[in-house]
């Protein structure tokens, strides 16, 4: 058992999903108040971070499926958050923030920060340092196995 009562798991993906379940869960509340998910937010942040981008480069940023981006951004799309264009290649979508997304992002910046900020102050600065480091490992290595050895 783990302090918080619950069974570890013998999986690390399954704890890595239960994991993020209960951060998703934890972070929905703080911005669905203003009509977002967190799934939303993380790529209206994104967006903000790299500016216009292709398509593919934003799923890989993010780790996310082809069908799972495509039918998140149809949403933010038809909510007027995101605008695409054809890349050079026409296979390709161009993504950017739309002034009505950066907005949204703007409105929704203090709920995430404050959970942020209680996330990070739960954990204290060190382990809250570790916790970005190790996932950014873990990402790494599931992407790339061997890239750590």
């Amino acid at each position: 058992m783990t302090e918080s009562g619950l069974p570890s798991l013998p999986c690390l993906c399954a704890s890595f999903r239960r994991a993020a379940r209960a951060l998703t869960q934890r972070y929905d509340e703080a911005v669905r108040p203003l009509g977002l998910r967190v799934t939303q937010f993380t790529i209206l942040q994104a967006l903000s971070l790299t500016g216009e981008i292709s398509q593919g480069k934003l799923g890989e940023i993010l780790a996310m499926d082809s069908t799972t981006l495509t039918r998140t951004l149809d949403l933010m799309r038809r909510a007027g958050w995101v605008s695409r264009q054809r890349g050079t290649d026409r296979r390709e979508w161009r993504l950017q923030l739309s002034s009505t997304g950066r907005n949204q992002f703007r409105r929704a910046l203090p709920a995430w920060k404050k959970t942020q900020q209680q996330m990070a102050s739960q954990f204290g600065d060190e382990r809250w340092h570790d916790l970005f480091q190790l996932t950014d490992q873990v990402t790494a290595l599931a992407i790339n196995p061997g890239e750590l050895s």
